[in-house]
């Protein structure tokens, strides 16, 4: 699940809300894909903070380019 891509993390965040909706899922499974849930999310925001770098870093160039 480590090399998934923004959207896919956020299509298996979903499946895992799902999941956890389940009125017959213990709660030692509940607990699990919970943890597995705020993983997801966090590598998903992950991939969003590195796309702000890099478009930082692209419109740096463009103003470097334009001065």
């Amino acid at each position: 699940m480590k090399n998934e891509t923004f959207e896919e993390k956020l299509e298996h965040s979903n499946a895992l809300l799902e999941k956890l909706m389940n009125p017959e899922m213990t709660l030692e499974a509940s607990v699990k894909i919970y943890e597995e849930g705020l993983t997801t999310i966090k590598e998903a925001q992950i991939l969003i903070e590195e796309a702000k770098t890099k478009i930082s870093v692209i419109d740096q160039a463009n103003q470097n380019v334009s001065e």
